[in-house]
């Protein structure tokens, strides 16, 4: 009964429209006092404080840093320009573009939100004027933004990676493989569509050209060359990575492009360190929800549950693809991972689920839920960029949605999908 209560006070928090912290945070301390009452206060703090007490998580607020200095700079702009050169002459043109541009930008800053700011203002007008529809142009933006939290480096992954303990370098493998073929899928429907709308596209540029504007772009393309390079190589970690980045984007913005200046690097700082400070204030109360699980003994009941009605692994997944398709409805990525990963992840271990496959499952849904209405993040994000009705972006992302599920279902049922790259790495 107090459990009851205890959900449906979550559940009329957040339609109340409460900040995600008091939604995960009254309710938990609402279930302590039922369930918990003699349970120190000074326990419950110090799982707060630990739900952020730990190494790994120093690479987010480098990440979202490198991550807003490039998107005010130089660098975004040129790795689009790169793209471009490589792919613009193709059928689809500006689509492709705008999906590598994505997957380029992703792999330098590890946000959905940043790579749709960025990539909104630079390419949107470029759609239209290839011939691509409203409709379409403002879906593909929103859409493509996604693989920005598979493509290493992930803000995601690195969460996931924070709860589970699972190897964040294995996470990045194996994102970089799931986070291309979303990429490819989304390009394949570019091209049908361009072809039903008789879009144009760039004229093939001579590969000397092509040449030049790789070396022109050089410092942009050191970015993600010295994270994903460094990374895989094993000379830095996820986290040193991070903040080689950050150093590597100041140095080349300031000092190179001349693109930014102190008093700009102020103003980026500061926004850098409010949505980290909203982030973080995310995983300490996770902490204390990840406690009152292992209490509850919830991945216990789960096991038991699935073991009575006869439910074997395949419906396990489905059920996991269900509950994370809903909660992205209405939550945001990092929410969903601390509600949901630690009552699901021992049940996946009990089913024998690697790991990192069920990282790339669970990724892959919760970068659905950014584009999926009525609340997916990365809509917002796109409408105020573009200053476009939601309505508008809404109607623009339903086939992608679409192209996403079919992907999703080849990761959930095809593991060699997500593994292939990190057993070729790491054995």
């Amino acid at each position: 009964m107090i459990l009851a209560l205890v959900l449906l006070l979550a559940v009329v928090l957040l339609v109340a429209g409460f900040e995600m912290l008091l939604v995960l945070g009254i309710p938990a301390l609402a279930y302590k006092e039922g369930f918990y009452p003699h349970l120190p206060d000074a326990a419950v703090v110090q799982k707060i404080v630990g739900g952020i007490d730990h190494s790994t998580l120093l690479a987010i607020p480098f990440f979202i840093f490198a991550a807003n200095l490039m998107g005010s700079g130089q660098i975004a702009r040129q790795l689009i320009g790169v793209v471009k050169a490589l792919v613009g002459h193709t059928r689809g043109g500006m689509g492709h573009v705008v999906v590598g541009g994505s997957m380029a930008f992703g792999a330098v800053s590890g946000s959905a939100p940043a790579t749709v700011a960025a990539m909104g203002r630079m390419v949107y007008p470029e759609l239209r004027k290839a011939g691509y529809s409203d409709r379409f142009s403002l879906g593909l933006l929103v859409s493509s933004a996604e693989t920005a939290l598979l493509i290493p480096p992930s803000i995601t992954l690195i969460v996931y990676g924070w709860i589970t303990g699972t190897s964040i370098a294995k996470l990045f493998a194996g994102g970089l493989a799931v986070g291309l073929i979303l990429g490819l899928a989304f390009s394949i429907y570019v091209r049908i569509q361009a072809g039903r709308d008789g879009v144009t596209h760039d004229p093939r540029m001579p590969w000397a050209d092509r040449f030049r504007a790789i070396w022109e772009a050089k410092w942009a393309l050191g970015m993600p060359v010295i994270i994903l390079g460094g990374i895989y190589s094993g000379i830095i970690t996820p986290t040193e990575a991070a903040a080689v980045s950050v150093v590597y984007a100041i140095l080349v913005e300031m000092f190179v492009f001349r693109a930014l200046d102190l008093k700009g690097l102020a103003k980026i700082t500061e926004d850098s360190a409010v949505n980290t400070s909203i982030i973080f204030v995310l995983l300490a109360m996770g902490g204390l929800i990840a406690f009152f699980v292992t209490l509850a003994q919830v991945p216990n009941e789960i096991i038991a549950f699935l073991d009575s009605s006869g439910a074997g692994k395949i419906t396990f997944l489905i059920v996991v693809n269900i509950l994370f398709f809903i909660a992205g409805m209405f939550i945001d990525p990092n929410s969903t991972l601390l509600v949901l990963v630690p009552p699901l992840y021992p049940v996946a271990m009990s089913f024998g689920i690697d790991p990192v496959h069920f990282g790339m499952l669970v990724t892959l849904n919760v970068s659905l839920g950014m584009i999926t209405p009525p609340f997916g993040l990365d809509i917002f994000v796109a409408s105020s960029t573009l200053n476009k009705p939601v309505a508008d972006i809404i109607r623009g992302v339903w086939p992608f949605v679409l192209v996403n599920l079919i992907v999703l279902l080849l990761v959930t049922y095809i593991p060699q999908i997500s593994l292939f790259i990190p057993k070729l790495i790491y054995g």
